[in-house]
Formats: structure tokens, sequence, C-alpha cells
């Protein structure tokens, strides 16, 4: 008596009889090429590359552009003077001065404070636009001032010249 054949037994049968069926020919192998009478000549090396000129650096801007991501972008070449007889902080060149330093004081204006648990910080804006976040200590302005106390609406610089100091209040300006 012979045995029932279910589905997958049917197709099992089935996949082993196209697969017995189903012989790959080979074909035979093709001659090798005749050995070329010509050989063919050596390419020659690529010409080398032109140094690339950089057009980052200007001649006689005084700046030099740097890739180097973790320096400043514009170096100066020479320290420059102020433009304005200004009096610079003592024991100062013209070159160890911050951008903060080259204004005074009364130009900057306050953009906003910060009000922080441990201290206050504000928001100074410069006459070009540049803001800076100062805190109390920080030196500003370019008569040897420093920031002496920060409030809520106020920052308050004290300027030192000998044995004078005056004293500059930087207001917060009003919501309209």
């Amino acid at each position: 008596m012979p045995m029932p054949i279910n589905r997958n037994s049917a197709a099992l049968l089935l996949l082993l009889a196209l697969l017995a069926g189903c012989k790959k020919e080979e074909a035979p192998a093709p001659a090798p090429p005749a050995p070329q009478a010509q050989r063919k000549p050596a390419p020659k090396p690529a010409a080398p590359v032109q140094r690339q000129l950089s057009s980052a650096t200007r001649l006689g801007t005084g700046l030099t552009f740097k890739k180097d991501p973790f320096k400043p972008f514009l170096v100066p070449v020479a320290p420059v003077a102020p433009a304005t007889g200004a009096a610079r902080p003592s024991g100062s060149r013209a070159g160890d001065l911050l951008p903060i330093q080259s204004f005074e004081t009364n130009k900057f204006k306050v953009a906003g404070i910060i009000a922080g648990l441990r201290e206050n910080k504000a928001l100074v804006v410069d006459p070009t636009g540049k803001g800076y976040v100062v805190q109390v200590g920080m030196q500003i302005g370019n008569a040897n001032g420093r920031i002496s106390k920060i409030t809520a609406s106020s920052v308050e610089v004290v300027e030192k010249n000998g044995r004078k100091s005056k004293t500059t209040v930087l207001t917060l300006a009003k919501k309209r």
C-alpha cells in the first residue's frame, strides 16, 4: 500500500526533481590569447601638480587668514594703535587690548541682564554691534574700566586714572 503524499512532501519532491535536472554545463575555456608582438610603452608619470597659491593671504592688509579651527580666524600681523587719543590701561601695550577695550565705556549699550544664582551677567553691545557677555571684575572700555556691579537694570563700571575714579552706569533699555 503506497503512502499518502501531503503538500510539503510533494513540494520537496518537485524541488529535488528540478535541481537534479538543472545541471550547469560549463563552456570550454577560451584559448589563451597569443602573446603580443608589441609591448605598450609604460605610462608617463603625471606631471607634478603646481603648488596652489592660497587666496587666504592678503599682502599689505595686515591680516593673515588661517585654516586652523582652534585659532582665531583673523590675526593682526602688526599691532595697530587706537585712532583716538584714548588712554590705554596702565602697563599694557596696544597688542594686549581686547576688542571690548577699544571703545569708550559710555558708547556701550546694555542689551540684557542674565540673573544667576551666584552672580549676574550682562550682555553689552559695542558701537559696531558686536555683543559681549560680561560679569563683575571684567575689563571694559579704553580707560582701564572694570565692571563693579551688575543689578537687575544696570551695569556699573569704575574707571581709575591714578587717584581719580569715575563711575559710569550703563542702564538697560526699557521695553516700549
